[in-house]
């Protein structure tokens, strides 16, 4: 046995020390007890083999908390990240800055919005009731919607989910929902209107960090849309000031927008109003970002963005028709399989 302890302590490779100590302690046994050796270094080599496997196994613990953290990384559904960023920069903005925001109108649009997502997956036979992108759309509402009378905010809702269920080409809704009620709402009544977004430095600061945190933690999927859009939209920005030979802290101003934020990280990424291939995300992205500039800074309209991507989203069909890709299917949890995932609009 003192043979198998030293082979074990020494730095030797597993593999390598397998054989010498399986072949000494058979020739030991067998000067001992006349068994025959075959058999008795093939039993000592299966000994060394589980108490190599044994000094070698990973703390049971870590490797626990190690496997669980991979599986939870893998189900995870992106959306959750954003419900949870979106949340908290609600009520930060509630409590802290005063963003003017009525529960009156928070709840009509959280409730409502639920309503007519459970009434469209009953009448569209879908196989699952998700509340998850209705959410998502309801905490966009309920930040960037400004009005004083409750049953528009409830209207912002209705015509936000509906949208998804009765306008679609090729499988996806064609406008982003919360785009969509928000322009809608803009041409139809003035006692609607859109945040500005100046929060303050610490609100702004704060989102920014959370977005690109969001990029980080879904590995950048589908975020070519965003970083186009980004890009083009500052380097616009940046030119229209050297053109006009205005200080480089007007466009840093200009982009430290908590709207500006919201619209590029939560709205024009949206993967199910967005280009199937990444070529067609840059393009749509760059594509909006020009429109955008054009509104804001060469017609002088607000809200250019929001206006941008609207009149940009019926292109995005025809951008798949000529870019072939995959239709985006949100990460399904564990235990539903991949077809009932399918019908998640």
């Amino acid at each position: 046995m003192r043979t198998v302890s030293m082979a074990i302590t020494s730095s030797a490779h597993p593999s390598r020390i397998i054989g010498s100590c399986g072949s000494d302690i058979a020739d030991s046994v067998t000067m001992s007890c006349g068994t025959a050796p075959g058999r008795l270094e093939l039993i000592a080599t299966r000994c060394i083999n589980g108490l190599i496997a044994n000094e070698l196994k990973p703390d049971s613990g870590s490797a626990t908390f190690i496997s669980g953290m991979r599986a939870f990384t893998r189900t995870l559904d992106p959306r959750c990240y954003q419900i949870v960023v979106l949340s908290l920069l609600l009520a930060y903005g509630v409590l802290a800055l005063d963003f003017g925001i009525h529960w009156q109108n928070a709840a009509a649009i959280v409730i409502t919005a639920q309503l007519v997502q459970f009434i469209g997956t009953r009448a569209a036979g879908l196989a699952r009731f998700d509340p998850l992108s209705a959410l998502i759309t309801s905490l966009s509402l309920t930040l960037l919607l400004r009005t004083d009378v409750v049953v528009i905010a409830a209207l912002a809702a209705t015509i936000a989910i509906a949208s998804k269920f009765l306008i679609r080409v090729h499988g996806k809704h064609v406008f982003n929902p919360a785009n969509v009620a928000l322009v809608t709402l803009m041409l139809l009544s003035d006692r609607a209107w859109v945040s500005s977004g100046q929060w303050g430095s610490a609100a702004i600061s704060a989102l920014a960090l959370a977005c690109l945190g969001f990029l980080v933690l879904t590995r950048a999927k589908r975020a070519e849309t965003t970083l186009a859009f980004g890009l083009a939209y500052a380097m616009l920005l940046v030119g229209r000031a050297l053109w006009l030979d205005d200080p480089l802290s007007i466009p840093l101003h200009q982009l430290q927008n908590g709207a500006l934020l919201i619209f590029a990280f939560f709205m024009i990424s949206d993967p199910k109003t967005s280009p199937n291939t990444a070529v067609g995300r840059v393009l749509f992205g760059a594509l909006v970002a020009g429109i955008a500039f054009t509104i804001q800074y060469v017609l002088y309209e607000p809200h250019g963005p929001i206006l941008a991507l609207i009149t940009c989203a019926p292109l995005v069909p025809l951008i798949d028709g000529r870019i072939r890709g995959n239709l985006y299917r949100w990460q399904h949890p564990a235990g539903t399989s991949a077809g009932e995932a399918k019908g998640v609009y």
